[in-house]
């Protein structure tokens, strides 16, 4: 017997869905799976985990590093979870994650408003190097350029650099470096922001164990709240990305909400032969 999967994607961030009661994926499999050519293809694995009753998600990189949280991902799981008729549009429900619980709404199919939880710019939550402080406006030195930068906490790691001009190539050439810098300790995230007005920005993405990302729900909270920090936006900002944009709305604590589109690509099943 194969595994069943589902495959769907949130502004171009795609996410194979595959329930663990019909597996235990090992990292290979995670790793063939992930691949364009050799697999079905995509940014990261959600796992359900749901034998406790509970709505449970792991989220697995195409390296099979686990991450904490995904903004698309959860989108992604709980469209899953409407499909599967474990939900209903207009139910407020939890999900738990590595990264904690979180709370999503099902605004109708393809729109999905998620809870993102408390952006810390904090460096011990962070898990940057140094004594305890808000990592905000510091300098990193990468290849030929010094760049100054801010970190945050989505309950996974962010580097957020502000640059005049961004562009793919730019995320390319330097965001496997930073992602690998030895101050952050769990590696990192990596966003290069544009600052288009109070109410909108722009990111280029390099997301840590995937690479160049066209979307990333928690890297746009975590750079939009950069933005917010240093008062160059306000609580509610529309963060455009390759892949589409994302709504992110802060309180005055910096609890994140997210509101963005998801949608469904297929399904099938995943032949035994595809890990000989």
């Amino acid at each position: 017997m194969g595994i069943p999967f589902e495959k769907y994607h949130g502004l171009g961030n795609d996410y194979v869905v595959i329930d663990k009661k019909s597996c235990d994926l090992s990292a290979a499999q995670i790793v063939r799976i992930c691949d364009v050519h050799f697999g079905i293809g995509g940014d990261g694995i959600l796992l359900a985990d749901m034998e406790s009753g509970k709505f449970g998600v792991r989220i697995f990189n195409p390296d099979a590093s686990e991450a904490e949280k995904s903004g698309n991902g959860l989108r992604i799981f709980s469209r899953y979870l409407l499909d599967k008729n474990l939900v209903k549009s207009g139910e407020r429900f939890s999900i738990f994650t590595l990264g904690g619980e979180v709370k999503s709404t099902i605004i109708d199919k393809n729109l999905i408003e998620v809870q993102m939880g408390k952006v810390s710019f904090d460096s011990e939550e962070i898990g940057v190097s140094g004594g305890k402080r808000e990592v905000i406006n510091e300098k990193i030195r990468v290849l030929d350029k010094e760049f100054s930068f801010c970190a945050a906490s989505v309950s996974n790691p962010h580097c957020v650099i502000i640059l005049d001009e961004i562009s793919p190539e730019i995320a390319k050439k330097y965001g496997r470096t930073i992602e690998t810098d030895k101050r952050f300790i769990k590696r990192t995230n990596v966003q290069f922001m544009k600052i288009i007005d109070k109410d909108n920005v722009q990111i280029e993405i390099w997301e840590r164990g995937a690479g160049y990302t066209l979307a990333s729900g928690s890297s746009s909270t975590a750079a939009a709240a950069v933005a917010k920090k240093l008062g160059l936006c306000g609580s509610e900002i529309c963060v455009n990305m390759v892949g589409g944009k994302l709504s992110i709305s802060f309180d005055e604590n910096f609890n994140a909400t997210m509101l963005g589109a998801v949608q469904k690509i297929g399904g099938g099943e995943i032949a035994d032969e595809c890990f000989e």
